[in-house]
């Protein structure tokens, strides 16, 4: 565990790589020990001298965890269920989660 500069400390990450994107899932602490979790969406971005990262990122506090995980869920499954019930989702399942910590 690796304190920052910010006095926060990171618990655990996930990183999955989705085609041109990659999303952190990281879980951190504050100094009093509360706990939150980050939602890191990255894309490389190239420009004339180079490339660089455009992040998004979203903070979710645990008193949200509940509400936000149902409103995901039904959104998900709205889309599987209803509005394309003859994708087959299971062919995109074979990527794998990357337990790597770095955003190269």
């Amino acid at each position: 565990m690796e304190e920052n500069n910010k006095g926060k400390e990171e618990i655990f990450s996930k990183r999955v790589r989705a085609g041109k994107r990659t999303y952190f899932f990281d879980v951190k602490a504050t100094r009093s020990n509360d706990y939150y979790l980050t939602i890191t969406e990255s894309k490389k971005r190239y420009k004339e001298d180079g490339f660089y990262y455009e992040k998004h990122k979203i903070f979710l506090y645990k008193e949200d965890f509940n509400k936000f995980i149902a409103a995901l869920t039904e959104s998900v499954d709205h889309v599987k269920e209803e509005l394309m019930p003859d994708y087959d989702f299971a062919q995109i399942d074979s990527n794998e989660i990357d337990d790597e910590l770095s955003w190269d």
